[in-house]
């Protein structure tokens, strides 16, 4: 594998890290939805400024339908489920349950496509999966998670969400410029997330401190992050991009540590390492001779 396209992907899970401690930040300050509108104005804005770059637009028939999943699925869905989910949980845990995508999309890829998903990915998934709901269960109620059930949960619905969405990105991008398809999801979040944002009354006050952090957001995140994750998608396959995602745990923990003074319980510790086991599972390579695997036939 080529320099680049690990330096790309690992710059991109960092900023995506760093996203879930400055939504826990800025949830404080505003409604969900003017944060999440303001955040996908923003990152519209810088593409309206870069508008030349994006190339021509040739649309093919019948592709208007992946196109509107392509929106539906990220930004829209994933964001929702995304910044509710921070509601209720902390982003440390928020962060261990995004370290689930590589599994969810060989998942999502064998629902889809028909991708062979082998048993032992299937073990490994159900291991996560019980990691994850010990993770909410061994939380009590505090500060940080006041529910962290139900926003594990609502973060594993955008886990979903995200796995669909890098699968239909694939195909689109081989025939639509990664520039364009990135620049595209900015408009749809903008418009879609403009009456959540107008439906409560504004703060009075905004401090710079806050803004900035919605500027981050919307640059270099939602612009940066998905831009330098996108082109990576289209130099290495699907499911190695996603295996990148694992670092998103580790350092979502420590930014949580360093910048929120999260901390995580015993309990709760059994529980990532049986997420960190369930993913390990899942992507071992199968045995050359006597794997068995299912299929879409079954």
């Amino acid at each position: 594998m080529r320099p680049l396209p690990i330096f790309t992907l690992t710059l991109a899970m960092l900023l995506w890290s760093s996203s879930f401690i400055a939504l826990k930040h800025v949830l404080g300050v505003w409604d969900f939805g003017q944060v999440l509108f303001m955040r996908m104005s923003v990152a519209a804005l810088c593409w309206l400024c870069c508008y030349r770059y994006l190339g021509n637009f040739r649309y093919q028939p019948g592709d208007w339908r992946w196109l509107a999943l392509m929106g539906v699925l990220e930004p829209c869905l994933y964001f929702l489920l995304e910044v509710n989910a921070l509601r209720y949980t902390s982003a440390g845990q928020a962060g261990m349950v995004c370290a689930l995508l590589p599994l969810v999309v060989a998942l999502v890829a064998f629902l889809l496509i028909g991708e062979r998903v082998s048993r032992r990915q299937l073990l490994g998934f159900a291991v996560a999966i019980f990691g994850i709901a010990l993770l909410g269960v061994g939380s009590g109620a505090d500060e940080f998670a006041p529910n962290a059930l139900l926003g594990n949960s609502l973060e594993m619905a955008a886990m979903f969400c995200a796995a669909t969405y890098s699968v239909v990105f694939k195909k689109l991008c081989s025939r639509y410029s990664v520039l364009t398809l990135t620049a595209l999801q900015a408009f749809v979040g903008t418009l879609f997330f403009a009456p959540f944002a107008f439906s409560e009354p504004w703060p009075a006050d905004w401090a710079w401190q806050d803004m900035a952090v919605i500027v981050f957001l919307g640059a270099c995140v939602t612009l940066g992050a998905y831009l330098l994750y996108n082109w990576s998608v289209t130099q290495v396959k699907v499911t190695l991009a996603a295996a990148y995602v694992n670092l998103i745990p580790v350092f979502t923990l420590l930014l949580a540590y360093l910048l929120l003074g999260e901390t995580l319980n015993a309990l709760q510790w059994v529980a990532c390492g049986a997420v960190l086991l369930g993913i390990a599972l899942g992507q071992l390579p199968a045995r050359r001779k006597g794997a068995q695997a299912v299929t879409a036939e079954g």
